[in-house]
């Protein structure tokens, strides 16, 4: 992007965001590299959608600085290379569904009205049918065929298959892996379908509370992680008043030599999410958890500590720290 050799598509320092009922995103600080497909996974209001927006250019930050393959979000050199899908799909609905490519041509000078043509044609979306006619899979195919035709190099998109049939969503994971290996693209990209993401993403970002709880390369963070199992020791009460078994607690094996995510509970069985570098033992079964296990974990537990990988994180300046003191 112009003279900028920086290897992050995305760069925050302390980001954030107020509004009047409090933080919608907060000191948020992560390194997002080039050319990986990443998911942006969290709750409802977790800030998700305030995070896209910001690097959108669609919001300005309340705190923190925010870095676009090495340039200010303000700097308006970087809107050619950067392409944000809504959430709401916010199209002009008296416009048809040509009119919308062509005003796409008109505004962006690398348009590439095949890629877009292709895109919707694959939807069986008629050309001549008015945006606000359409289906809201339909405005959403629209809506990537503009996002896609725009070449930038950074793709932001807001659950874009929250409105696709399986079909769709299949076909949108292809084009996704394959223009970012075809072209280096960057994509971070919301959504709840944690199962598909697995199969789709590189990197994870997962925020929880306006806050980041994970960021990094998905092949670092999940082996960092065990779910093991085995035989709880009795609870301080071993039975309760009506002479049932009481809540068990985790093996001292466990509980004080790994970083404890979450731990379960059933009967005399206890099943545990750790974060280690070693196996915990013959005593208890220990495997390596799936993304989809990993993520609801670190969701159902909000004291968890946070893991930012090491390629992932912001070097603190002085000057920062100055501040920050």
């Amino acid at each position: 992007m112009g003279d900028s050799s920086s290897p992050y598509a995305i760069e925050a320092l302390d980001l954030g965001r107020k509004y009047l009922r409090g933080w919608a995103l907060r000191e948020c600080s992560f390194r997002l590299p080039t050319g990986c497909v990443s998911a942006l996974v969290g709750p409802n209001g977790a800030g998700k959608s305030t995070l896209l927006s910001i690097a959108g250019r669609l919001l300005r930050p309340t705190t923190g600085s925010l870095r676009l393959f090495g340039r200010e979000i303000g700097d308006p050199a970087v809107l050619p290379h950067i392409a944000f899908v809504d959430q709401e799909r916010p199209l002009y609905k008296r416009f048809t569904v040509a009119e919308t490519l062509r005003m796409g041509r008109e505004l962006n000078p690398r348009w590439d009205q095949a890629a877009a043509e292709r895109i919707v044609e694959a939807g069986k979306v008629p050309f001549d049918a008015r945006v606000g006619t359409l289906s809201s899979g339909q405005r959403t195919r629209v809506a990537l065929a503009l996002a896609f035709a725009k070449r930038a190099e950074l793709l932001l998109l807001d659950e874009p298959m929250a409105d696709l049939d399986p079909l769709a969503r299949h076909e949108l994971s292809a084009l996704l892996l394959s223009e970012a290996a075809e072209r280096g693209l960057t994509v971070l990209m919301s959504s709840h379908l944690l199962s598909e993401l697995e199969e789709m993403c590189d990197h994870l970002l997962l925020l929880s509370g306006a806050r980041l709880r994970m960021a990094g390369n998905v092949d670092e963070l999940i082996p960092a992680h065990r779910l093991v199992t085995g035989l709880a020791d009795p609870g301080p009460e071993a039975r309760t008043s009506d002479g049932e078994e009481g809540a068990g607690v985790l093996p001292p094996g466990i509980a004080q030599h790994h970083t404890v995510i979450e731990a379960r509970f059933s009967g005399r069985q206890f099943t545990a999410l750790i974060r280690t570098d070693s196996e915990p033992g013959d005593a208890y079964d220990s495997v390596e958890p799936s993304l989809e296990e990993v993520l609801l974990a670190y969701l159902r537990s909000a004291d968890a500590p946070s893991l930012i990988s090491p390629a992932s994180r912001v070097p603190v300046t002085p000057q920062a720290e100055g501040k920050a003191a």
